[in-house]
């Protein structure tokens, strides 16, 4: 059944899954407070962070707040950073308690550390709020390149509806109802590609890599099992799936960020070059999480080091191959 979507957002990952709504049939306008960014888009046919792709003519597009009114489905798409004052926009304009919030940006509201869908449960408290993330980079889901993703919701119908809705030949969407798992997974494998940027501007190899990425989602799990989040959802499209194609692929702004901090560009100047670079953001506020849940973290206390604290990239590596050596698993041989 097609459903009326409005996209908050009009960057490159909202703008990609509006076309990819759009494609069967949905009608889709995306949303963006900048009305030079509509007028651009609109006047061009092309989204400059898509370069090379034509925008479908069916695919609308406003700087109009009051085009949330309408939706079935509102989708969030802007800079985590962003989310919760957007939820509270909506909130002031007012929707149907039937529409229901999906939120595609991953990240942690700044200001709470809240998890995204949270901030945006608390502005909209009588809404369905639900989550889709995974391996996506935009620029080939706007190219119709086969990817899959995953609807989280505590409800079982409204993951099924969001499932049945954005499912496409070219985008298949599981469901899962463990939604902390799920957003955990999107948010923090952020700063683990910024290490990994970093690790190829240090001149490291595939075996560093390889090792980053793997305790790097240890870590992740560790975080998330103490949360609430289930183990299985990190073994997933959202854990290990988001991780590999964040951190191999030239397409992440994390990555990119993270070469030019470990060829030696001061971090405040890569992020300004980069432009938005979740991993950075998400470094300072999974350290506070790690913090307060009390959870051992050693490749996120690196990160925030050097995001945050002036650190070496080279000692920090140089420290985590030192640490004390452990089991792998976090159990204890059984005598």
């Amino acid at each position: 059944m097609m459903k009326k979507i409005t996209v908050m957002g009009s960057g490159g990952w909202g703008t990609a899954m509006a076309m990819s709504a759009a494609s069967t049939g949905n009608d889709v306008t995306v949303w963006s407070a900048f009305p030079e960014e509509i007028e651009r888009i609109v006047s061009t046919g092309e989204n400059p962070l898509l370069p090379g792709i034509k925008m479908p003519k069916e695919l609308k597009f406003t700087s109009d707040i009051n085009v949330v009114k309408q939706a079935d489905i509102i989708i969030t798409a802007v800079p985590s950073f962003a989310v919760a004052g957007v939820a509270q926009k909506i909130a002031e304009v007012g929707i149907p308690e039937s529409t229901v919030l999906v939120n595609i940006s991953k990240g942690f509201d700044p200001k709470t550390c809240n998890r995204l869908s949270l901030s945006i449960q608390e502005a909209l408290p009588n809404n369905k709020v639900a989550v889709l993330s995974g391996p996506s980079h935009a620029e080939e889901v706007a190219r119709f390149i086969p990817t899959a993703l995953v609807a989280a919701s505590t409800d079982r119908e409204t993951a099924l509806m969001l499932q049945q809705t954005f499912t496409t030949p070219k985008l298949r969407v599981y469901t899962n109802r463990d939604v902390v798992g799920v957003e955990l997974g999107g948010a923090i494998k952020n700063v683990i590609a910024l290490a990994a940027g970093i690790t190829d501007g240090l001149g490291l190899g595939d075996n560093s890599k390889a090792a980053l990425m793997t305790r790097g989602l240890s870590e992740i799990g560790r975080l998330g099992k103490a949360m609430g989040g289930n183990e299985k959802t990190f073994a997933g499209l959202t854990g290990i799936g988001d991780l590999i194609v964040t951190c191999t692929s030239m397409h992440s702004r994390n990555r990119r960020a993270g070469i030019l901090i470990g060829e030696g560009v001061p971090v405040e100047e890569a992020i300004k070059k980069i432009g938005t670079v979740e991993g950075y953001h998400a470094a300072k506020l999974a350290h506070e999480l790690r913090s307060r849940y009390d959870v051992d973290m050693p490749i996120m206390d690196a990160c925030y080091k050097v995001c945050y604290e002036g650190g070496s990239a080279a000692e920090e590596v140089a420290l985590l191959m030192t640490r004390p050596t452990r089991h792998e698993d976090d159990e204890t041989w059984l005598d």
